[in-house]
C-alpha cells in the first residue's frame, strides 16, 4: 500500500470530521483522520469541555477509532484546521501517534481549501521515545 495514493481521500475525511467538531470555547475545530495498515481511513475530530484540560484532540480521536476497529498501525495521517498557518498535531499528539507510526508516516497537513503542507512524524517529533524503548 502506497499512502500517498490516499492523501486526497484521508484529507477529505479531516475535513469531514472537522465540520463534527465539538469547539464552543476556543471555536478552533479539527478533524483529522488515519490510515490504517489495512487501508482503512478512521476519522476524529477535536471535542471541548467545560472543564479544561478535560477535552481531546481530533487525532487522539481518529487513533481511538482505528484500534477499535482493529487498526495496530497508522501508515498515514492528514489534520485540517483553518489558520494563517499550518496546523500540525500538538505534542501530546504527537507521542500519540507515534505509538502507532513510524517516523517515516507522512502527515499532511490541509485547511478548507486543500493541502497545505507535508511532513513526517520523525521530521515532528525527532529522536522520539517508543515501544521499542520498554522492550529492549
Amino acid at each position: 500500500m502506497k499512502p500517498d495514493e490516499h492523501r486526497d481521500a484521508l484529507i477529505a475525511a479531516a475535513r469531514a470530521a472537522r465540520a463534527m467538531a465539538h469547539a464552543p470555547y476556543s471555536r478552533f475545530a479539527v478533524g483529522a483522520a488515519v490510515l490504517d495498515e489495512q487501508g482503512r481511513m478512521h476519522a476524529g475530530c477535536n471535542i471541548e469541555n467545560a472543564a479544561y484540560p478535560q477535552g481531546w484532540c481530533a487525532e487522539a480521536s481518529a487513533l481511538s477509532a482505528m484500534v477499535m476497529a482493529g487498526g495496530t498501525r497508522a501508515m498515514a495521517v492528514a489534520v485540517c484546521a483553518v489558520a494563517p498557518q499550518p496546523v500540525t498535531p500538538c505534542g501530546g499528539c504527537r507521542q500519540k501517534l507515534r505509538e502507532f507510526a513510524a517516523d517515516d508516516c507522512p502527515v499532511w497537513v490541509a485547511d478548507l481549501e486543500g493541502h497545505r503542507a507535508t511532513f513526517t512524524l520523525g521530521g515532528l517529533l525527532p529522536h522520539s521515545f517508543g515501544p521499542e524503548h520498554l522492550n529492549p
